[in-house]
């Protein structure tokens, strides 16, 4: 099961080819687990956060072998998690949403809000409203995106500008504290089960969910078709419309979650909560493989991507590296996942050419 990605100046696919990006591999599953493992990209990436992590703990011993620092390398990737799984679909659709910041703080706030306005309210329930009121202010998204065809970068950049402003006008100067919330949410950003934090295990779990239906399943299967090639997607009868929104509205909910989990785990809340996490997000999906022009990479890259960036943020300074450098480093990264995307299509595009003229 190949990620075939053609770009539009590129020969499209035909039915046949679309087909099989769609239909699930007839391969034994371990052997295809195995060539996924061994020959991704995902393997790239875990072993340059190996290296950083290595070279940090070399330095600094404590910087993993300490109970609080083993605890905050999975605790704090736990929010761009979540949005970088989201943010990954849609990107694979070919389209971006840079909304999410914005929706992670209007969320968070409504979580506080949730709580001072409705004492005793379950936790449960506030879980759900935020993913719900997520997934609404997607599916505003979608609609402009699938319905309007206007580009999701133009759309989703006015409405991370809209949203900032709802949450700028809603919250104003006032803060959710701490005190505000019950002890037992609170407590999710302190909790741990077998060593490992409750809100990571969250955000593991929601990326393992989503990557196996992007990974097994045929709607999983569609995404990608669309975003390698929308104009054969539709002349093979996809839905593309209606899978775009949806991408949109899972990006929502997870963003969503987000903002609840992001509540939980700082314990206060502003309007400026989430500011500027929304490139964090992309630069995650971007790293981990993710084609910027849709159509490949896989959930699980993207999280490798935000824990890898995560992890040089706390990793850099310790290894003496100026602030500037630390920047410049996240920024060739991203930088050379874009080229080897670029060298990886051009390489399938010329394998393709040569199927077809062979046949």
């Amino acid at each position: 099961m190949s990620d075939v990605t053609i770009r539009p100046d590129e020969p499209h696919l035909s039915t046949a080819e679309v087909e099989r990006l769609v239909e699930p591999s007839r391969q034994p599953r371990a052997l295809l687990w195995f060539n996924t493992i061994v020959r991704s990209r995902e393997m790239s990436i875990f072993l340059v956060l190996v290296l950083v992590v290595a070279a940090a703990t070399i330095k600094t011993p404590s910087f993993l072998f300490s109970a609080n620092s083993w605890r905050d390398l999975l605790l704090t990737p736990s929010i761009l998690l979540l949005l970088a799984a989201g943010q990954a679909v849609v990107i694979i659709t070919r389209n971006v949403d840079l909304s999410v910041g914005s929706v992670l703080a209007l969320t968070a706030y409504l979580t506080g809000r949730l709580f001072v306005d409705n004492p005793g309210i379950p936790i449960v329930v506030v879980f759900l409203a935020g993913i719900a009121f997520g997934a609404v202010l997607g599916l505003v998204n979608g609609l402009l995106v699938g319905l309007a065809k206007v580009p999701a970068l133009v759309i989703t950049l006015g409405t991370l500008y809209i949203y900032r402003g709802l949450v700028l006008s809603w919250a104003g100067s006032d803060r959710i504290n701490a005190s505000d919330m019950p002890e037992g949410f609170l407590s999710l950003g302190t909790k741990s089960v077998l060593g490992f934090p409750v809100l990571f295990l969250i955000a593991a779990v929601v990326v393992g969910v989503v990557g196996y239906y992007l990974h097994s399943h045929r709607g999983g299967r569609e995404l990608y078709a669309i975003g390698s090639d929308p104009d054969a997607a539709v002349l093979y009868g996809l839905q593309v419309r209606r899978r775009v929104i949806a991408a949109f509205v899972l990006s929502g909910s997870l963003a969503g979650l987000a903002g609840v989990v992001y509540a939980a785990r700082y314990g206060t809340v502003s309007a400026g909560a989430g500011a500027g996490i929304e490139l964090e997000a992309v630069a995650a999906v971007v790293i981990g493989g993710v084609a910027i022009f849709g159509g490949s990479g896989t959930v699980w890259g993207a999280a490798l991507g935000a824990i890898l960036l995560v992890t040089i943020d706390r990793a850099l300074p310790i290894l003496g590296i100026p602030d500037f450098w630390q920047r410049a480093v996240v920024g060739g990264l991203i930088l050379s996942a874009i080229v080897l995307d670029r060298v990886l299509s051009a390489r399938q595009a010329r394998k393709l050419v040569e199927a077809r003229e062979e046949s």
